[in-house]
């Protein structure tokens, strides 16, 4: 029999009240608390716990507190990329962040999903799709991007917009629904 949390990391509907899942849940929240009440004057007590936490840390990226995630080891982020304040990462599915990133404060990348139809909800059902940032993407200030988006490489996103499908290389997307309006040579 195949367990929730196979059925998570599968993409597949599960719910999320199995033991295991419920035991990630609280060692990310944890290290999350560890990270975001360190000390400004512990920079290595701070690496450490991100170390910790997440699937990779890429070398010289720096995440700035508070940052909220489910479970960090279904995020990657690649070297010398950039998430300021109040990030919300809702890795539930992979989230990969590749090299040279800017994340701005207050983007929520979020790869959960919900049924539509009201029993399954009602029962907790859910599932996950990724979210992947290539190198050198720039999201605004407050970006949302929605479940199974991929961000083109050199991709800007301007503040505030929700990304909800893939926006390819080399554009600059503002917008609800997020919307490429330049192309950038």
């Amino acid at each position: 029999m195949t367990s929730m949390k196979d059925r998570m990391l599968a993409g597949e509907p599960y719910i999320a009240d199995e033991p295991e899942i419920i035991a990630d849940l609280d060692r990310a929240a944890r290290l999350m608390h560890r990270f975001n009440t360190s000390p400004p004057d512990d920079p290595q007590g701070r690496l450490a716990a991100l170390r910790e936490l997440l699937g990779e840390l890429g070398e010289d990226t720096w995440i700035r507190p508070p940052f909220h995630c489910d479970y960090g080891g279904n995020i990657r982020i690649g070297p010398r990329s950039f998430v300021n304040y109040q990030a919300v990462f809702l890795d539930v599915a992979a989230i990969t962040i590749g090299a040279d990133v800017q994340i701005g404060p207050n983007v929520q990348l979020l790869t959960p999903t919900h049924p539509v139809e009201p029993e399954p909800r009602r029962a907790k059902w859910e599932s996950a799709r990724p979210i992947t940032l290539a190198d050198n993407v720039w999201l605004g200030g407050g970006v949302v991007v929605l479940a199974g988006v991929t961000v083109g490489e050199n991709t800007v996103v301007g503040a505030g917009a929700v990304v909800t499908r893939d926006l390819p290389p080399n554009v600059v997307a503002v917008g609800n629904p997020a919307r490429p309006v330049r192309r950038l040579d």
